[in-house]
């Protein structure tokens, strides 16, 4: 079967738990030369004032769940999705065809060395990791995952803790990885591990990996 995020060219599926420093890191090897693709980007355009998913969810929901703007009302449906996973089923079916579609028009785009995939549910999706050449893991532990979430976001640590309750456990996402990037301390020490597998990823994608 064709598949055009695919594209038999060589791809990393970046992932990792909330908090755990993906767009950084995903940013670096930007900045490298890989092309990144940012499914959680892609979903957040999807839902902002007049994206593609808002008029399904409208439809699905109710006005209620759209701001004045005419974005996706955040707050209230993570609540709602938290309270019923039905809720959180809907509102999947909606946005992640979407997403899918938009995913793979940007892969047809990219003319980079490689493709960086962007996905924080990657192992929980069952759709990335066949899809990807190699499954990247930004990865450090809980305590500092739950610090960052508070201080970026503003919420609670029970409510950071109920949005990692939803995630796959951490030795899971170990247990996935193909590669691992330890996110413990700050971006200079993000940077030669960066660099480390963007030269492994360039030499694998010049050999004609898949």
């Amino acid at each position: 079967m064709n598949d055009p995020v695919r594209k038999n060219r060589f791809s990393v599926g970046l992932t990792g738990g909330i908090g755990s420093g993906k767009s950084t890191v995903a940013d670096l090897f930007a900045t490298l030369g890989a092309d990144v693709i940012d499914t959680d980007v892609i979903a957040h355009q999807l839902t902002a004032s007049n994206g593609a998913a808002i008029a399904a969810i409208k439809s699905t929901f109710g006005a209620a769940f759209i701001t004045e703007s005419g974005a996706m009302n955040r707050a209230r449906m993570r609540e709602a999705v938290f309270a019923d996973p039905a809720t959180k089923k809907r509102l999947e079916a909606i946005i992640h065809p979407l997403i899918r579609a938009e995913t793979e028009h940007a892969a047809a785009q990219a003319n980079g060395p490689y493709i960086v995939f962007v996905v924080p549910l990657l192992v929980e999706s069952g759709f990335w990791q066949q899809r990807v050449s190699r499954v990247l893991l930004i990865d450090c532990p809980e305590e500092i995952q739950i610090r960052r979430v508070m201080q970026r976001n503003t919420l609670t640590e029970q409510q950071v803790r109920a949005i990692m309750a939803t995630q796959v456990p951490r030795a899971d996402r170990l247990a996935a990885a193909d590669d691992v990037i330890v996110n413990d301390s700050d971006t200079a020490a993000l940077l030669p591990q960066v660099q480390r597998l963007h030269q492994q990823y360039v030499a694998l994608a010049q050999a004609g990996e898949p």
